[in-house]
């Protein structure tokens, strides 16, 4: 892969990364801020893969996006979706 095309692609993932965390802060819903923060922990799974470390990437998407997640959302059905 051409060098600057890799960075124009990991710059790319970063903002996103970036975007999806701040958006996660500022949600009220926190079903919507689980969903960013699986967002989140597939662009840095992506990342690990592009860094050539596919068994990183792998464990990231199955727990910190998968199973994580599940957990966040099984806790916020218990309890109250929106923050006061």
């Amino acid at each position: 892969m051409n060098f600057y095309l890799a960075q124009i692609i990991q710059g790319t993932i970063l903002t996103g990364m970036i975007i999806s965390a701040f958006l996660l802060m500022k949600s009220k819903d926190l079903f919507i801020s689980v969903i960013y923060l699986s967002i989140m922990s597939l662009m840095l799974a992506t990342e690990f893969y592009i860094l050539q470390a596919p068994d990183v990437a792998i464990a990231e998407a199955a727990v910190g996006a998968a199973l994580s997640s599940a957990i966040y959302i099984l806790a916020i059905y218990k309890t109250n979706r929106f923050e006061k």
